[in-house]
């Protein structure tokens, strides 16, 4: 299945979204502050992957 590059930056983002609202709503980013940094690593090594498959 090909998927792409608009619809996987959308499905990126709801995710990142509904997981930064978690965090916030349950009073985890206190503890986690640097989540962030993880989470837009994957984004970056996702777009690199999808460039390497073309």
């Amino acid at each position: 299945m090909k998927i792409s590059k608009k619809l996987f930056d959308y499905i990126f983002i709801s995710i990142a979204a509904i997981t930064m609202v978690i965090f916030s709503e349950f009073n985890f980013w206190e503890n986690m502050s640097y989540s962030l940094i993880p989470i837009l690593i994957a984004y970056y090594l996702g777009q690199y992957s999808m460039k390497l498959t073309k």
